[in-house]
């Protein structure tokens, strides 16, 4: 078994395709869009499956906005370096909630940014 992809719910699908392709300089690798069922997907990522796992970003019809819950943590991203990657972020407009620094109790430099439906991703330096 390995992991496909996972699903997240937009409220405007071009601002997150914006933010995860120009932002995040991801990919937009396909579209789906189902009118009957009043919905639209657009999948991205870095490379296709099974090459790596993929983002589904899930646009349905007439909803704006959604409530996260308590249960959502991140999604994580390797990056070569995270302060490059927040200072490219922060300049393309993206919004950057923990600087870039070690971990608390530990040496791994991470950093903290939102999508404009305020999801959380984890940059990590490997």
């Amino acid at each position: 078994m390995r992991i496909l992809h996972t699903m997240l719910r937009v409220g405007d699908l071009d601002k997150s395709l914006d933010f995860y392709t120009r932002v995040l300089g991801m990919k937009l690798l396909r579209t789906t869009d189902r009118p009957d069922q009043k919905y639209t997907l657009a999948f991205v990522g870095y490379a296709s499956n099974p090459e790596q796992a993929e983002l589904e970003l899930t646009y349905n019809y007439g909803v704006s906005s959604y409530e996260l819950g308590s249960a959502y943590g991140h999604i994580a991203l390797q990056v070569e370096d995270v302060y490059a990657a927040c200072a490219a972020i922060k300049a393309a407009g993206g919004t950057v909630t923990r600087e870039a620094g070690p971990v608390k109790g530990g040496s791994t430099l991470i950093a903290f940014v939102e999508d404009p439906d305020h999801y959380k991703i984890e940059l990590i330096q490997r």
